[in-house]
């Protein structure tokens, strides 16, 4: 099955109340974690490249690890650029055959971020693929975005900004932030439903996006910790609050910081556990399968996007 564009995903997540999970990928042992949850669950997914995973594997790469990926499971895949920074970026992803591309200009005045989110989407609609653009502000470090708080995205703004750039997604700012550390340790986490409402009901059958939205799973944290990692304090956005948001106009949620932190413990498990170990294969092996099965979990109590092909 060929690269897919997020529409019909998209518009079958807005009719029926789920979310696309939409999965940050850095090498094989990821993609193929993901891969199998997907297909076990029927779920349609967005592999996501940053442009730290694009600077560590390379372009190429990644581009060839994900063909590899399509071609083995019969699942329609987004190939899409996370936080692309600027035009020239989103450019060579397209032109090396990605399906969707984030221009991120949230760090941007208003009137700037529209001129460069509407320069990408002429020229990746030309190409057929589709633009996510943001803004607000999400608090937090996210490859070469660092905000040190939030700045909630305005209703009357979103839809002036969608209006005027044709962008086909957006990511909004209502409360969830990058990292493993969004809210503190004794702060009752929540989101501004309220505002996401209101921005839903402005632009009916849009899809919506949220960034910032891994949750922090505390038994990952706790099996980093027991083996000699140092991510105390580490909190995330409840599952509850998620789901409500992919039940609502939210059509992808990002995941990212919960790859890294169940692939982390699976490996620092299994060096403790057998420390005359120098095979690769027999810690990524227990590494792939944390991030399956922790996929697995998003997809049927999170995103709710079983059998959604």
């Amino acid at each position: 099955m060929p690269l897919t564009t997020p529409k019909n995903m998209f518009d079958r997540a807005y009719k029926e109340g789920f979310a696309v999970g939409a999965f940050n990928v850095n090498n094989m042992e990821i993609i193929q974690g993901i891969m199998a949850a997907c297909d076990e669950e029927r779920s349609p997914l967005i592999l996501q490249v940053s442009a730290g995973a694009k600077k560590y594997a390379g372009l190429v790469y990644i581009r060839k690890l994900v063909e590899a990926a399509v071609a083995d499971k019969d699942l329609p895949v987004v190939l899409h650029l996370d936080h692309g920074a600027n035009y020239e970026i989103c450019k060579e992803v397209i032109d090396a055959g990605f399906s969707s591309v984030m221009i991120d200009g949230s760090h941007l005045p208003f009137e700037e971020n529209i001129a460069e989110t509407k320069k990408v989407v002429e020229y990746a609609h030309d190409k057929g693929v589709w633009v996510e653009a943001e803004l607000g502000r999400l608090a937090g470090m996210e490859e070469h975005v660092y905000s040190e708080k939030s700045i909630y995205t305005d209703p009357d703004e979103a839809v002036e900004f969608v209006e005027r750039t044709g962008c086909d997604s957006l990511a909004i700012a209502i409360g969830t932030s990058h990292g493993a550390y969004k809210f503190k340790m004794d702060a009752e986490p929540e989101l501004d439903f309220e505002r996401l409402d209101t921005i839903a009901s402005r632009m009916p059958g849009y899809p919506i996006v949220l960034h910032g939205a891994s949750s922090v799973p505390q038994e990952f944290v706790t099996e980093c910790n027991a083996y000699g990692g140092q991510v105390e304090g580490a909190k995330g956005v409840p599952e509850a609050l998620l789901r409500k948001a992919a039940s609502k106009a939210v059509c992808k949620i990002n995941i990212d910081t919960d790859i890294r932190l169940a692939m982390t413990a699976a490996i620092r498990k299994s060096l403790a556990d057998n420390p005359t170990n120098f095979d690769p294969r027999k810690y990524l092996g227990p590494a792939r399968e944390a991030v399956k099965n922790m996929v697995a979990h998003k997809i049927r109590h999170v995103l709710g996007s079983s059998n959604k092909i």
